[in-house]
This record gives C-alpha cells, structure tokens and sequence, in this order.
C-alpha cells in the first residue's frame, strides 16, 4: 500500500513501549522437577531463582508434591510419556544453554530422561542427587531401583552431579554405594561417569560445614559453607545458581563459585510464610 505524504497525522494515542528489555535473549534452563504448592522448592521456586539470576527456565514435570512447609504427604509421579513429550517440545522451540534434573520418581522416567539428554549431549546437564520421604512415596514405588537407574543411565551423562553427605552416608549404610569413607563415596559416584561431583554440607573442624568439588580427574576445590538453622531447598537454589552460570558456558568450578556466591547472599533473605520450616524469599522486594 502507498503512503500519502498529505495525510493527517494520527490522532492515536502512541502505544506504550516496555522498558528495560535486553537486546540479546537471556540464557534458557530446562528444568526436570516436581510442583511443590508451597513455592518452597521445585518448579516454582526454581523459575523465580533462575529469573532472578537474568535466565529463562522452562520446566518439565516429574512430580506433583502434596503438602506445605511442613511436610510432604504425598507424591504424584508424572508419566514417563509426558515427560517425553514436554521435554522434546521446548527442546525442538528453543535453543537450551543447560539442564538441571531431579528428583525422578519412576525408573521409567529415569529412562527417559537418559535417552533425552543422550539426544542432547551437547548440553550441560547437573544431577541433583536427593533424598525423597518414603511417607509419600506410593506402593508401587522402588527408591533403590529409581536410584541404581540414575546412577547408571544418567550419571555417565551429566556434567556435575550434586549430593549431600549425610545422604551418601545413609546410602552407603544401606549398601548402595561401597565403603564406610567420604573418599569411597565420591569414587564411586565419579565411577559412574559423571565429569564432577559437588558434595555439600561435608564436616569440617568442630561444627563447621564445607562444599567438596571433585572432577573426573581428581582435582578438587572447597568452600565454607553458611551456617544456621535449616533452611528449605538450599542445596536446591545451589543446584538452580549453578546451572544459571553453567547456561553461560561458564567452566564448572566456576559455576560452583558463582552458586556459592548466590547462596551466601541469601543469607539474609529468608522468611517463615507458615507453622513449617523457614524459605528463601527469592524476589527482589
């Protein structure tokens, strides 16, 4: 159509135009989560933090947790179908710069999320290895089966794989990974093939705690981790910090030292919404 120079100017109100918005497209996470209804951890929390730290989450479900700050009564498993389907969807829209995976629920799931990151190996991927309350877990449900499925499909896969001492030491107890030592448990896990280990919450002198990094080649870095009371999802808003600068192409140890970063400057930005345990207040204001 042919612009007439004599025309009126528009009488139109000119529409308004956002601000502040970055020329080049932030960093895409894929997350593999459940929804926790409290906003404590999970999905929601997750998408906040990577927000926060100038990312773009998208998330597939694995779960659906029913409970409150409290405690978590029950666990509904997504199927391993779904999945499949959501993860390829955002991964065949949009270009994914890192991935951060667990808990799973099914070794069906399990499985599927091995083929999917086989798919994309190309992107980083963190494994956070956690501990899931076997007062919501269904019948049907096999903790050590699901377990022995990560360590096996996914672990060679993954790029940082996270876990907390204590939890190496219960699995350890129970037979699932050798040895009595924390030297035995990090072998182990690294045997799998995992490019790195991140082990939080490990004793040092009196009643201190610290993070243990360890590659695939024995190098090894630590950091002082903060004290206090307990806090809700902390190694989960570490594990979301980390992969937002692994999004980046930032080297692992790096990526380490930016989550730690993060972690220590929410110290002081936490919050008790309820009769449960306390949470990050992860928003700005």
């Amino acid at each position: 159509m042919l612009l007439n120079p004599r025309a009126k100017p528009s009488t139109d109100k000119p529409q308004p135009v956002i601000a502040n918005v970055p020329a080049a497209s932030p960093p895409i996470v894929l997350l593999f989560g459940p929804f926790d209804p409290s906003g404590s951890a999970g999905l929601p929390a997750d998408a906040i933090t990577c927000a926060e730290l100038g990312c773009h989450a998208v998330s597939v479900l694995t779960g659906t947790l029913v409970g409150d700050t409290a405690s978590i009564e029950n666990i509904e498993p997504a199927s391993p179908e779904m999945i499949d389907d959501q993860a390829r969807c955002l991964l065949e829209d949009m270009p994914v710069h890192a991935m951060k995976a667990g808990p799973l629920y099914t070794t069906e799931s399990v499985s599927v999320l091995a083929q999917i990151t086989a798919d994309y190996s190309g992107i980083p991927l963190l494994t956070h290895l956690q501990r899931i309350p076997s007062v919501a877990i269904e019948d049907e449900f096999d903790a050590e089966e699901t377990l022995a499925a990560l360590l096996e499909l996914v672990l060679p896969q993954t790029d940082l794989v996270m876990a907390d001492h204590t939890l190496l030491q219960q699995w350890q107890s129970h037979g699932v990974l050798p040895g009595a030592t924390l030297e035995r448990a990090m072998e182990a896990l690294l045997g799998y093939g995992a490019s790195a280990l991140l082990v939080t919450g490990v004793p040092d002198a009196g009643r201190q705690r610290s993070l243990l990094l360890r590659d695939e080649h024995g190098q090894t870095a630590r950091w002082s981790a903060t004290g206090g009371e307990p806090i809700i999802d902390t190694d989960g808003l570490l594990a979301t910090a980390i992969t937002t600068e692994l999004a980046r192409g930032s080297e692992v140890p790096r990526a380490v030292d930016h989550g730690v970063a993060v972690l220590s400057s929410m110290a002081g930005r936490i919050f008790q919404p309820g009769m449960g345990s306390r949470i990050f207040n992860r928003s700005r204001s």
